[in-house]
Protein backbone atom coordinates (compact mmCIF):
# COMPACT_ATOMS: atom_id res chain seq x y z
CA UNK A 1 0.00 0.00 0.00
CA UNK A 2 2.55 2.47 0.87
CA UNK A 3 4.76 1.52 -2.26
CA UNK A 4 1.64 2.65 -4.41
CA UNK A 5 1.52 5.99 -2.71
CA UNK A 6 5.17 6.79 -3.22
CA UNK A 7 5.11 5.78 -6.33
CA UNK A 8 2.29 8.45 -7.22
CA UNK A 9 3.96 10.78 -5.69
CA UNK A 10 7.06 10.28 -7.42
CA UNK A 11 5.17 10.86 -10.98
CA UNK A 12 3.81 13.67 -10.02
CA UNK A 13 7.23 15.42 -9.12
CA UNK A 14 8.88 13.45 -12.13
CA UNK A 15 10.64 16.15 -14.91
CA UNK A 16 9.67 13.64 -17.46
CA UNK A 17 5.82 14.39 -17.86
CA UNK A 18 7.08 18.10 -17.71
CA UNK A 19 5.82 19.78 -21.36
CA UNK A 20 6.45 23.15 -21.84
CA UNK A 21 3.82 23.78 -24.53
CA UNK A 22 0.79 23.43 -22.16
CA UNK A 23 1.20 25.97 -19.54
CA UNK A 24 -1.35 27.57 -17.76
CA UNK A 25 -3.68 29.95 -19.44
CA UNK A 26 -3.31 33.57 -17.47
CA UNK A 27 -6.75 34.58 -16.15
CA UNK A 28 -8.50 37.87 -18.28
CA UNK A 29 -8.68 40.76 -16.86
CA UNK A 30 -12.14 42.25 -17.23
CA UNK A 31 -11.59 45.42 -19.51
CA UNK A 32 -14.67 47.39 -17.80
CA UNK A 33 -12.43 46.72 -14.08
CA UNK A 34 -8.91 47.55 -15.88
CA UNK A 35 -9.74 50.67 -17.19
CA UNK A 36 -11.99 52.55 -14.85
CA UNK A 37 -12.61 55.91 -16.79
CA UNK A 38 -14.43 53.09 -19.30
CA UNK A 39 -17.91 53.41 -18.73
CA UNK A 40 -20.56 50.77 -20.78
CA UNK A 41 -23.50 53.17 -22.39
CA UNK A 42 -26.32 51.42 -24.22
CA UNK A 43 -26.11 54.31 -26.89
CA UNK A 44 -22.59 53.63 -27.56
CA UNK A 45 -22.51 50.78 -30.44
CA UNK A 46 -19.27 50.95 -30.69
CA UNK A 47 -18.31 49.61 -27.82
CA UNK A 48 -20.75 47.42 -27.31
CA UNK A 49 -20.35 45.64 -30.51
CA UNK A 50 -16.71 44.39 -28.86
CA UNK A 51 -19.34 42.39 -26.79
CA UNK A 52 -21.84 41.09 -29.80
CA UNK A 53 -20.72 38.38 -32.16
CA UNK A 54 -21.38 38.45 -35.69
CA UNK A 55 -24.34 36.70 -35.53
CA UNK A 56 -25.52 39.04 -32.88
CA UNK A 57 -25.44 36.67 -30.23
CA UNK A 58 -23.89 37.99 -26.53
CA UNK A 59 -20.80 36.92 -26.15
CA UNK A 60 -20.22 34.76 -23.20
CA UNK A 61 -17.89 35.80 -19.87
CA UNK A 62 -15.08 33.23 -21.36
CA UNK A 63 -15.00 35.13 -24.46
CA UNK A 64 -15.57 38.42 -23.34
CA UNK A 65 -13.31 38.13 -19.67
CA UNK A 66 -15.93 40.38 -18.58
CA UNK A 67 -16.46 39.83 -14.34
CA UNK A 68 -19.92 38.13 -13.38
CA UNK A 69 -20.95 41.80 -12.53
CA UNK A 70 -19.79 43.74 -15.25
CA UNK A 71 -21.10 40.44 -17.85
CA UNK A 72 -24.57 41.39 -16.60
CA UNK A 73 -23.88 44.94 -17.00
CA UNK A 74 -23.21 44.43 -20.56
CA UNK A 75 -26.20 41.57 -21.11
CA UNK A 76 -28.50 45.34 -20.25
CA UNK A 77 -26.90 47.43 -22.41
CA UNK A 78 -27.39 44.67 -25.56
CA UNK A 79 -30.73 44.21 -24.35
CA UNK A 80 -31.33 47.98 -24.15
CA UNK A 81 -29.54 48.75 -27.58
CA UNK A 82 -31.56 45.93 -29.39
CA UNK A 83 -34.89 48.01 -28.23
CA UNK A 84 -34.45 51.08 -28.97
CA UNK A 85 -32.97 49.64 -32.58
CA UNK A 86 -29.36 50.79 -32.40
CA UNK A 87 -28.24 47.03 -32.54
CA UNK A 88 -29.89 44.37 -34.22
CA UNK A 89 -31.43 41.29 -32.97
CA UNK A 90 -30.14 38.83 -35.63
CA UNK A 91 -27.26 39.53 -38.66
CA UNK A 92 -28.82 40.97 -41.50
Amino acid sequence: MADKKNNKRNMRNNDEDYNPKFRKARKKVCPLCADKNLKLDYKNADQLRKFVNEKGKILPRRATGACAIHQRDITLAVKRARQIAILPYTAE
